[in-house]
């Protein structure tokens, strides 16, 4: 299968260079390459000739064992209903079999990946353990109590607060902060409203994904600049058709967690609702690319919040929505555990660590001064550079995905965690609120360490198989394998599923984007297909997977009380997953159409 497209690139007598260059780039960044030619082809060569440059294997068994770890995880969570701690154990020891006896890996290679793999989970768990401090603070001073309370009198329409915490607040999140912010911010919030845990995660997981590829004010965009070599009009194409595939994450995500809320009912309510706030951030994200995509998330997400003020004025969204009876996300015994529980604080001081995260946030991304000297203190580890026995290389790196530990979203939620502690302990909440429950708290660090290491190991594990799969060349072969079979229309329609597949395995867009952005910009130029294209295909799949990215899911259960239920999760964000790949695939094939 691999012949389908080496033989294509010997009508291109640059394209094997072009890979090759585009190899040496992502060395750089220190992401896995496939090992290629040392000297361009001549056309003349034989199929011999052209296999041994093409050293990874892309065929059927190789494709199939590649698979075989994302398939695991999928089973053993979703059908299986295993812990998300006993399917990453199982997704390392698979990765580790393929790619030690299918893949060629050495043991050197495996330890390095798995050493690679162990700090990148530190980016994810600065923002977990984090997000779970500031849960323990409010929780044991009663904030949620109180925040639940003044999150009834924004507006009296249940569905209008979800829609305005689990979609728009969350967005707004991942337009300044990321890493997962939004998932581990939003669901405890939503869990304080009543919302049932499970729909919690899930909710705001799927509400913010339109804003993953240009969120964290641009970090995917700009990533998948420094992997990629284009001229500056595919550079403009590709951010603006980003952000008209991105336009179908909007709109899905609101009519879904919509859907979640109340079915029928609550999409026939809701549906003016839904479109003003997708119009906004979608159509408003799509513009913001042809200025600026560093900003191209925020400022539409920043609109949608401003939005929500005169919405909620709206009759139609200031009442309670009579018609909705059966509501399967909301916990109908909620309202009636808080009877007689008033909490020792006010409104204000409930919404204080979240009005403090959002001003830190700003600051730190948006001071430029301020995020100079903060950025200046950076740290990570050097590698050597390792390879496999069908030469997929990792070059040898000095400083490895470096940290910034001042910048980093964690900072901002220690610092609010902090700060909101001494707050809420000087005033006396913890006591208060001890004797108002008539329990013993259990502390704040000890509640922290309770809940943070079971959700820390499988974050691990899941990090430490991704990059088993990276270093062995299980991804590049997954994707070319794809691209193998498909002609040139097909392979358009599934282009956004390499990304996904990427996502999945990274718990990371950006990831995703710099995994595989550089073969699918060479794939498309070897199919004839507009580069801009199928790389916004990519962007647009590697923000999809992060709906059922695991790294994500184990956040989202950890910070909503939940541990143990991932698989619950993914089987409410697996369906939408499906859907908007689908969607997407078939939006490429018409933007492809269009150019042609």
């Amino acid at each position: 299968m691999a012949l389908t497209w080496i033989n294509a690139a010997l009508a291109d007598n640059w394209s094997l260079a072009a890979i090759h260059r585009r190899a040496g780039r992502r060395d750089r960044v220190g992401m896995t390459v496939v090992a290629l030619p040392r000297r361009v082809p001549n056309p003349s060569w034989s199929e011999e000739e052209i296999l041994q440059i093409m050293e990874l294997p892309v065929d059927l068994l190789h494709w199939s064992l590649a698979s075989l770890p994302i398939l695991a995880l999928a089973v053993l969570m979703v059908n299986l209903r295993w812990t998300a701690q006993q399917a990453g154990a199982a997704g390392i020891f698979i990765a580790a079999a393929v790619a030690f006896f299918i893949f060629k890996t050495p043991m050197s290679t495996l330890a390095v990946a798995g050493a690679k793999g162990v700090w990148d989970a530190i980016f994810i768990l600065y923002v977990i353990w984090p997000a779970l401090l500031l849960y323990q603070i409010m929780n044991q001073a009663g904030g949620y109590d109180a925040l639940r309370r003044g999150i009834t009198r924004m507006s009296r329409n249940e569905l209008f607060i979800i829609v305005a915490l689990g979609w728009v607040f969350a967005s707004f999140l991942q337009g300044i902060d990321g890493f997962g912010t939004p998932i581990a911010v939003v669901a405890p919030l939503l869990v304080a409203f009543g919302v049932r845990p499970v729909y919690a995660v899930a909710i705001p997981i799927i509400a913010h994904i339109w804003a993953k590829f240009f969120g964290t004010l641009g970090v995917g965009w700009l990533a998948t600049l420094q992997v990629v070599d284009l001229d500056e009009a595919t550079t403009l194409a590709t951010a603006y058709q980003s952000g008209l595939l991105i336009i179908i994450q909007a709109v899905l995500g609101g009519f879904t967690i919509v859907w979640m809320y109340g079915r029928w009912p609550a999409i026939r309510h809701a549906w003016p609702l839904v479109l003003i706030i997708a119009t906004i951030q979608g159509v408003g994200q799509l513009l913001s690319t042809l200025v600026d995509p560093a900003l191209a998330a925020f400022l539409p997400a920043t609109a949608a919040m401003l939005a929500l003020y005169p919405l909620s004025r709206w009759r139609r969204y200031a009442q309670p929505a009579t018609d909705i009876v059966d509501r399967p996300a909301m916990r109908e015994s909620h309202a009636d555990s808080a009877i007689g529980r008033t909490p020792p604080m006010g409104s204000a001081m409930s919404f204080f660590p979240y009005v403090l995260l959002t001003v830190l946030a700003l600051g730190t991304s948006m001071i430029e001064p301020l995020k100079a000297v903060l950025a200046g203190v950076t740290f990570g580890l050097p590698f050597p550079a390792v390879t496999t026995g069908y030469g997929v290389t990792n070059a040898a790196i000095p400083v490895y995905s470096a940290l910034k530990p001042l910048t980093h979203p964690g900072a901002s939620l220690i610092v609010t965690a902090v700060v909101t502690w001494c707050l809420y302990r000087a005033r006396g909440y913890y006591e208060a609120w001890s004797m108002t429950t008539g329990t013993k708290p259990v502390g704040v660090l000890r509640g922290l360490l309770e809940s943070a290491v079971p959700a820390s190991v499988p974050i691990v594990a899941f990090l430490v198989m991704a990059a088993l799969m990276s270093h062995s060349g299980q991804n590049d072969t997954l994707a070319l394998g794809i691209a193998a079979i498909a002609p040139a229309y097909a392979f358009a329609f599934l282009s956004n599923g390499i990304g996904i597949i990427g996502a999945f395995t990274t718990s990371s867009s950006t990831s995703s984007n710099v995994l595989f952005s550089d073969l699918q910009v060479t794939l498309a130029r070897l199919k004839g297909l507009p580069e801009a294209t199928i790389l916004a295909a990519q962007s647009a799949g590697g923000a999809i997977g992060n709906a059922i990215a695991p790294a994500n899911v184990v956040m989202g259960a950890s910070t909503a009380g939940i541990s143990g239920q991932e698989g619950a999760i993914l089987r409410k964000t697996l369906p939408w997953t499906l859907f908007a790949f689908l969607l997407t695939g078939v939006a490429t094939v018409l933007l492809v159409v269009l150019a042609a």
